[in-house]
């Protein structure tokens, strides 16, 4: 397997990784962050995985159940035929809480003939440290570790247990299921109500799709990246995540690895804008009680991330044991990331809070929770605004003026005065005014390198740098601004390559890139469409979402040579921007037709 061809399942508590030949690879119970049950992703040896085993006259393909994370992988030899679909049940209960068990069913569908398989079931609990022993039980197979600290995972299935825990082959009669539980269960599972809550989960992500209106254009690809970014949220706090992996690494054998299972809060409120903007109100109504629960001192400075229930200390260690991705060590988990200074989750926070208020006036709950805060980020932008810091992209050495940090601190105070007018707070809509006029004339002047005709990556410096293309997103500058314009001419001539993009391309505490980052590349395409140079936007966007895997999903990172997905996965990041894009040309496309309607 050259690529990462995996499937997400997921049930907004925790998610798995299954393989195009229906193995799980990655699973972490009970919840996102928890210790692997299974992580042959980052050790072939020893990491653990459960799949199937068949003969090679088998074909095996996989798709999802249209507009659900359900996982169908298709098993066919000649007569015999099977389909196994995969899910981490998700439905409403009576009482209008959701029912999402820290668990993984498989239900096995027999569709003809007498279908034979092996099953490779090989749980490895607590990241492989130590040894996991299996026990034939009444009801269920147990495993369990006790060396590093005790665990235990529970199988119920309706095949012979002898026969799963050897290795024999199992032929299939008739429908069956495997369902794989961080909890012992109370009433014995059978094959008819695993059914039911395949029924019922099935239903459940119909209803939350159906909510997320048809586009034109890329309809497929947006509804598939929305319900990727629905299966990256985390239910209990209202916390996003920026994948479901960790330590996949940017370029094959190097040390960019970094564990991607927390909220970070740029990703994740970017995530939210688009994801509320699409009629998802639930999740960045959730997600903004989770900004609110992490806010409790006004001079408080925020993090630039959080664990998925709130934690603080992201402890980074490293898991000398497993071999790594294709041998890309080290395997890390926690991110030393989160003591950075980074400026601009201020704008991005501010502008998600001003496109909530704008979305709910009628029915925000904590308007005055939100109007606390939005002081509190001025006095904070206006305090540390001029200090140089760690930027969007992390760098871990010396700190500087980054243009993107500078633009976000503008964002953050103009947005502030939209929350104002929406609140007819008159007094502090002519306090800040000047501040955000300062702000911009630095930028302008500092940011703008004259010989280069572009905005560059940091003040005084001629590097170019991907996140600059942002600046008329945020409403900084108008796409037809001559400045904006030859800043995305030059951002094309330094830092494209063979379409996609580098975020930059000078040396940073690992070296040069090597690899693209996706969303950097899908900022490219917006920024073409947005100068009016639409026709070659689509055709890169198109080229673009060819590289993604088999099912449609991208990672953080494409390989410039071989096109090969790398990095965490799936990205919320990537899809983010993905919908972004085909947003823009779907709705170019919609007013052309009604332009043609009308005969124009």
């Amino acid at each position: 397997m050259n690529n990462l061809d995996y499937g997400i399942i997921g049930n907004c508590r925790s998610a798995a990784l299954i393989s195009k030949n229906g193995s799980i690879d990655w699973c972490c119970l009970p919840e996102f962050d928890s210790p692997s049950v299974f992580a042959k992703l980052l050790d072939d040896e020893i990491g653990g995985s459960f799949g199937f085993d068949v003969d090679d006259s088998y074909k095996i393909q996989q798709a999802y159940d249209p507009e659900t994370a359900i996982l169908i992988t298709s098993f066919v030899s000649g007569e015999d035929s099977f389909e196994l679909h995969d899910f981490m049940p998700r439905y409403h209960k009576d009482d209008g809480s959701y029912f999402a068990p820290p668990e993984v069913i498989r239900y096995i569908k027999l569709v003809s003939g007498k279908p034979k398989f092996k099953v490779i079931y090989n749980p490895k609990l607590e990241y492989a440290q130590g040894k996991t022993e299996s026990f034939i039980k009444k009801d269920f197979i147990a495993s369990l570790t006790h060396e590093v600290k005790f665990d235990t995972v529970f199988l119920y299935t309706s095949f012979d247990k002898e026969s799963i825990v050897n290795g024999e082959e199992i032929t299939l009669t008739d429908n069956g299921f495997f369902l794989l539980t961080y909890n012992e269960k109370i009433f014995l599972p059978t094959t008819k109500n695993v059914f039911l809550n395949l029924e019922r989960t099935r239903i459940y992500w119909l209803d939350w799709s159906q909510k997320t209106p048809t586009y034109k254009k890329f309809n497929t690809q947006i509804k598939r990246s929305v319900v990727t970014l629905k299966l990256l949220s985390y239910d209990k706090t209202g916390a996003v995540l920026a994948a479901a992996t960790t330590s996949l690494p940017e370029t094959i054998g190097e040390v960019r690895n970094w564990d991607y299972r927390f909220c970070w809060i740029r990703d994740a409120s970017m995530v939210i804008k688009v994801v509320s903007e699409l009629g998802h109100k639930n999740v960045a109504k959730r997600y903004l009680q989770f900004i609110i629960d992490l806010i409790p001192d006004k001079d408080e400075k925020l993090q630039i991330m959080y664990g998925i229930n709130r934690e603080k200390k992201l402890t980074e260690v490293t898991l000398e044991h497993l071999s790594g991705y294709k041998g890309s060590k080290p395997v890390r988990v926690g991110n030393a990331a989160y003591e950075q200074v980074q400026h601009d989750i201020y704008g991005i926070l501010m502008d998600v809070i001003y496109e909530l208020i704008k979305q709910f006036s009628t029915d925000i709950q904590n308007g005055e929770e939100l109007w606390g805060i939005t002081k509190g980020i001025v006095w904070i932008v206006e305090k540390h605004w001029q200090e140089a810091d760690k930027g969007i992209w992390e760098f871990r050495s010396e700190d500087q003026h980054f243009t993107f940090s500078k633009v976000l601190c503008w964002t953050a105070i103009d947005r502030a005065i939209k929350v104002a007018e929406m609140l007819n707070k008159q007094h502090k809509i002519e306090k800040w005014k000047p501040l955000e006029e300062k702000i911009k004339k630095d930028i302008m002047e500092k940011a703008w390198n004259e010989e280069k005709q572009a905005f560059t990556q940091s003040y005084g410096s001629e590097h170019m740098d991907a996140s600059v293309l942002l600046m008329e997103s945020y409403g900084f500058i108008d796409a037809k601004d001559p400045k904006y314009v030859s800043t995305v001419k030059a951002v094309e001539k330094d830092l494209c390559n063979d379409g996609l993009l580098y975020r930059y391309k000078n040396e940073d505490d690992f070296g040069e890139p090597s690899s693209s980052f996706t969303i950097c590349t899908f900022w490219f395409i917006n920024s073409l469409f947005k100068i009016g140079e639409e026709e070659k936007a689509l055709k890169q966007f198109e080229q673009l979402l060819s590289y993604s895997n088999h099912l449609g999903l991208f990672s953080e990172d494409i390989d410039f040579k071989t096109k090969r997905l790398l990095g965490n996965f799936p990205q919320a990041y990537s899809h983010l921007a993905l919908i972004e894009c085909a947003i823009n040309f779907s709705k170019k496309e919609s007013e052309e037709s009604i332009l043609e309607s009308m005969g124009h």
